[in-house]
């Protein structure tokens, strides 16, 4: 089945060269895809402030360009979340390659604050175009293992997510450091379309004669046996993802007061910590009733030793901070993840998938964006520690409601 065909719903056609790849080929695909993008996305981490001396920008015009990228991807969940179900998951995954080949090379090639939130919503929707899609298709090509389905789409999103600023820090040590992460990122994603264009595509389960009005904006629903199990994921991952967003924007500046070092492969690194952790607790086999609240705790206490880091100036603290609030997120996230996935209907996998994200996104966008403002009036120290006062409350909070509703809820 060729891409066109799929984009406009037509009936499967075996094309003569199709490349009928092994179940374990796509599951490389799937992944690689989401990883890739969400590498991209997160380049800049340790670039902002080459960003901000070469465009002349503040600490409030930094999480504006941020919460594009996020703002865009939540409204992109919103437009496209759906649109695998029914166009077919390759279709998706090739959409969503070529936004994130043109947002990166316009973010790149930036002269100006509008042209890098330019690239960094096209960026947003690159995500939300793959994220729906990666995570159902990692799901139906392991049906007898929705765990370990649960366990990739995790490990590459937030591997993604940990990857792009060591390898912006990286890359940015190349001549035109500000520019070269961008176009090799670009390369890397003109290369991943050759396998997907290849590929002999499977059907879209959500197929139907309704034609492209299927395509059309929806408003976000969850079935009436998911909804439990939706609101304990989506409050997880906008806990999770508020501490994401900090530790991808103003989190840099803050770790390179702490450490007092300016070397951008060290502050990628840092900034990635958190989220690296998060990666490799994916690996990890836990079970037991209490590691959803004991995954918030150690989440919650972990944030306050980012502030009380910052207050004594030590970068082990900082490091402690940075693996046990990974840790915790990743063990938390994943039980509610998979429990949200298990209870979605086949034929809704990727809409349930993107209305968590959805919300989870949400918290990379409104608390950083609060705290991009609170910087303005008070220092940084001042506005992390009530920053961290009110996620370890908030954790403290739904890990009480996780003891007394292990599944969600009602």
């Amino acid at each position: 089945m060729t891409v066109l065909r799929e984009l406009r719903m037509r009936p499967p056609s075996r094309p003569a060269r199709a490349w009928d790849a092994s179940t374990v080929t796509r599951l490389v695909l799937a992944g690689t895809v989401i990883f890739v993008l969400l590498v991209g996305a997160n380049l800049a981490t340790p670039l902002y402030p080459l960003l901000q001396a070469r465009l002349g920008f503040d600490s409030f015009g930094l999480t504006v360009a941020f919460s594009a990228y996020v703002l865009s991807l939540i409204g992109g969940l919103v437009l496209f979340g759906h649109w695998s179900d029914h166009i077919g998951r390759r279709a998706a995954l090739v959409l969503a390659v070529v936004v994130g080949l043109a947002g990166g090379l316009v973010f790149g090639l930036a002269g100006s604050l509008p042209l890098l939130v330019l690239g960094r919503a096209l960026q947003g929707l690159a995500v939300a175009l793959a994220t729906g899609a990666s995570a159902a298709a990692l799901r139906e090509l392991l049906p007898a293992r929705p765990e370990w389905a649960s366990r990739f789409t995790l490990l590459a999103s937030s591997g993604g997510v940990a990857v792009g600023p060591v390898a912006g820090g990286l890359l940015s040590l190349l001549p035109d450091g500000s520019q070269a992460p961008f176009l090799v990122h670009s390369i890397v994603l003109a290369a991943l379309l050759v396998p997907l264009l290849l590929l002999d595509a499977r059907p879209a389960i959500g197929a139907s004669g309704r034609g492209p009005a299927v395509l059309l904006p929806r408003r976000p629903t969850v079935s009436r046996r998911a909804r439990g199990t939706f609101w304990m994921a989506a409050l997880t991952g906008f806990l999770s993802f508020a501490v994401f967003g900090f530790c991808l924007s103003l989190a840099p500046g803050y770790f390179a007061h702490i450490m007092h070092a300016d070397s951008r492969p060290v502050i990628g690194l840092l900034a990635a910590l958190t989220l690296a952790c998060s990666a490799l607790s994916q690996l990890v086999s836990l079970r037991g009733r209490f590691l959803v609240p004991a995954g918030l705790l150690v989440l919650g206490a972990s944030v306050v030793l980012f502030a009380v880091a910052g207050a004594v100036g030590s970068p082990w603290l900082l490091v402690a901070a940075g693996m046990g609030a990974g840790l915790g997120q990743g063990v938390a996230f994943r039980v509610v993840f998979n429990n949200v996935a298990g209870a979605a209907e086949p034929g809704r996998q990727a809409q349930i998938v993107s209305a968590v994200y959805i919300v989870t996104y949400l918290g990379s966008a409104l608390p950083v964006l609060g705290l991009g403002m609170a910087v303005r009036v008070w220092d940084l120290q001042g506005c992390v520690a009530w920053f961290a006062t009110a996620v370890a409350a908030a954790c403290a909070v739904l890990a009480v409601v996780s003891v007394r509703h292990p599944t969600g809820g009602r």
